[in-house]
């Protein structure tokens, strides 16, 4: 029943989730794994976190495999780099450091493209 209501959950985090497992046990769902980066980790918890109710319905351990960064992100269309990392490093004048860690895909601060992915360099 509980992987039904959380169906599309664990579909979104089918590609991002290695080695998972998801079970039901004792009225909870169940679901362990490990994500390449924590902003993987971190959206799962956010998806998670929009289902009423989950608090008592799932038990989540996910590992980080990588700490060399946050992540990566794909440019959407409307994006800039203050924009993103004001969304994934709660600072948007850390753009410079987004800019900094993309030296290679970018040019300029200020010219990014939709569909570009980018490093997002760990917060700390």
């Amino acid at each position: 029943m509980l992987k039904e209501k959380y169906a599309e959950l664990l579909k979104a985090i089918g590609g991002d989730v290695k080695n998972g497992e998801v079970t039901e046990a004792d009225g909870k769902l169940q679901i362990k794994g490990t994500t390449q980066y924590q902003l993987d980790k971190d959206l799962f918890w956010d998806k998670l976190k929009t289902y009423p109710g989950w608090e008592n319905e799932v038990a989540a351990d996910l590992k980080v495999e990588s700490k060399d960064a946050y992540g990566y992100y794909v440019v959407a269309s409307g994006d800039s780099l203050s924009k993103i990392a004001k969304k994934h490093l709660d600072d948007p004048n850390r753009y410079m450091d987004i800019f900094n860690a993309n030296r290679d895909v970018l040019s300029d601060p200020d010219l990014i493209k939709p569909g570009q992915r980018l490093k997002i360099p760990n917060k700390a």
